[in-house]
């Protein structure tokens, strides 16, 4: 089994607003760009779904009908799913080899492919859905945070984040370290009431949800 850190220096993640995503792809297609070919920015010549369409997506945009019984009607939810980055991961725990592991330094969860043997037994631990099994290297796949984008002091600070938030277009997704309660995502989580993804479940996700504001009538709108 493979052991977790005692605790992190940091806890890096994401929070995603779910009122303002809206299911454009622009975060799955930049993600798999990124991690596939080493581009994050949609090219002309190049397939927008990277050289194999059929290969792992890290990141996954799901949409749901949810009913809102004041209003009588209903809105599409666009709900963004990728690793969470859990501070207790079962897939770190159940790896036989030690290939999927924590990072102490900042909580990154990741894979190491030069050790994964392809057993999936971190697939069937993840209760999210977050691993990917890459059927051409016979390895598992996950979001990395773009860990190769984050420190590459080569970059402009602006570009140091993971892809997908370069590439929200609504700014739905958010990026920093949400270990500490005075950086701009935690005060975010606190002023929106962010949550975790099936809490009951126990494993302490990094990453957080901003819920959908009420909307309002039009009518309430125009006064």
């Amino acid at each position: 089994m493979t052991m977790l850190p005692a605790s992190t220096e940091k806890k890096l993640g994401l929070v995603i607003d779910l009122d303002t995503c809206v299911g454009c792809q622009a975060c799955a297609t930049s993600c798999k760009e990124w991690n596939a070919q080493g581009y994050s920015a949609p090219l002309e010549d190049e397939d927008p779904r990277g050289k194999d369409p059929h290969g792992p997506w890290l990141n996954r945009i799901h949409g749901y009908e949810v009913l809102d019984d004041e209003r009588e009607d209903s809105r599409i939810v666009h709900f963004p799913r990728s690793c969470l980055h859990c501070e207790t991961p079962a897939c770190v725990t159940v790896c036989p080899t030690g290939a999927s592991y924590k990072r102490a330094e900042d909580g990154i969860v990741l894979v190491n492919p030069d050790t994964c043997i392809g057993c999936k037994l971190c697939s069937w631990a993840c209760p999210y859905g977050a691993r990917e099994y890459d059927v051409q290297e016979g390895v598992m796949r996950k979001c990395t945070l773009c860990v190769d984008r984050i420190y590459n002091e080569n970059f402009a600070e602006e570009d140091r984040v993971p892809a997908c938030v370069r590439a929200c277009p609504t700014s739905a997704r958010h990026y920093g370290d949400l270990g500490d309660p005075n950086s701009d995502v935690s005060k975010l989580v606190k002023e929106r009431g962010g949550f975790d993804l099936l809490p009951e479940m126990g494993y302490k996700p990094t990453n957080k949800y901003l819920p959908p504001r009420k909307r309002r009538d039009h009518a309430e709108e125009g006064r």
